[in-house]
């Protein structure tokens, strides 16, 4: 096992700078996703500490050794990638066995391991199919049984997931963070899903033009985000933000000055001095309050019922706005609506950089 250390590495392509320099260090045994839009550098820094992308400069370290001119073969690290990359030709168990017998193993250490990895990912019953014959989620279960049975340093997931339909998908994951817990090995895992992040990771790396936006576990990112950013990238529905400005010792919505926003429930409001800023408030911290004092009301445009909670849509403030709300209360399009935001839940941002205002 091994901890990874990235130390100011920039990727360039000709004259495109990817990565503009970045720093990094994942623990042994840790759990890491890295998550943010297409074009961000995740899947480019993967390929970088798997070895299959040069970097431009910049050192990177797995454990004590820099690797930076170690070829990806010696590495010794897994990858699984999105499209599985399985022989056609070969059942499941010589997919699995292939890399152990170019080792010279023997026989029975490879049968061992094979069946043993088979267990962990439920795929015993399929081991003398081909890959034609599984589903597309058992495809993936032997992509990943042929990266446990190398016993790697690291593994490495180039969104595994995507090609996965929904339910596949959560069961897949589950199975991924169950494996990460069992196997106890540094793990790395790209995806553009914030749900993936949130649900596994032990630290989310949220990136955005090759620059690290923020880099903690995933309740710190979602309850504090660094920047409006990193709101509005975790958490689904996305929060909603709106310009609002000064007005006496609080502040008023810019695009609807008759209407205050309440000091109260937002941290930083009272102490910050700026006249201009973004509030964001999160679907799930409106709450129903029907006659509070300096309550919202809205009309509701539309209704989307998600059996354990409800979303209704909005506009506050000139803003297309959503709260998730108690499927009892029963909204229907057109009605009124009497909404609050919970205290201490609200969030603040400069308004030029986008910076959190705490």
């Amino acid at each position: 096992m091994a901890s990874i250390t990235i130390k100011n590495i920039v990727k360039k392509f000709g004259e495109l700078t990817i990565i503009p320099g970045l720093n990094l260090e994942i623990a042994d045994e840790e759990f890491v996703v890295f998550v943010g839009p297409s074009g961000c550098g995740k899947s480019t820094l993967l390929r970088i500490i798997a070895g299959l992308e040069p970097s431009t400069s910049g050192e990177l370290f797995i454990g004590d050794t820099k690797v930076n001119s170690v070829p990806a073969s010696k590495r010794d690290i897994a990858m699984v990638f999105q499209d599985y990359a399985l022989y056609p030709h070969m059942t499941v168990y010589d997919n699995m066995a292939f890399a152990l017998e170019l080792r010279g193993m023997t026989k029975a250490e490879i049968d061992r391991k094979v069946r043993h990895a088979a267990g962990l990912l439920h795929i015993e019953p399929f081991l003398e199919r081909k890959p034609k014959a599984l589903s597309g989620g058992q495809r993936q279960r032997v992509a990943m049984g042929r990266a446990i049975v190398r016993d790697p340093k690291v593994f490495l997931f180039d969104e595994p997931l995507s090609n996965l339909d929904a339910k596949l998908r959560g069961q897949v994951r589950a199975e991924i963070k169950a494996l990460s817990q069992e196997l106890k090995t540094t793990m790395i895992f790209v995806t553009h899903d914030q749900i993936e992040a949130m649900t596994m990771a032990d630290r989310i790396v949220v990136l955005k033009g090759g620059e690290i936006q923020q880099y903690g576990r995933p309740e710190e990112v979602y309850e504090t985000p660094a920047n409006q950013f990193v709101a509005g990238f975790i958490g689904s529905p996305a929060m909603n933000f709106f310009d609002i400005r000064r007005m006496g010792e609080g502040f008023c919505f810019a695009g609807a000055p008759d209407v205050a926003v309440p000091s109260s429930g937002i941290p930083g409001s009272v102490s910050t001095d700026t006249d201009e800023a973004v509030l964001g408030i999160r679907p799930e911290h409106f709450v129903h309050a029907p006659g509070q004092p300096g309550g919202l009301q809205v009309t509701i445009n539309l209704v989307e019922p998600l059996g354990s909670d409800t979303l209704v849509h909005f506009d506050l403030a000139g803003i297309s706005s959503v709260a998730r709300v108690n499927p009892e209360l029963r909204p229907k399009a057109g009605q009124m609506l009497e909404l609050a935001v919970q205290p201490g839940k609200a969030h603040l941002f400069v308004k030029a950089s986008g910076d959190a205002i705490r």
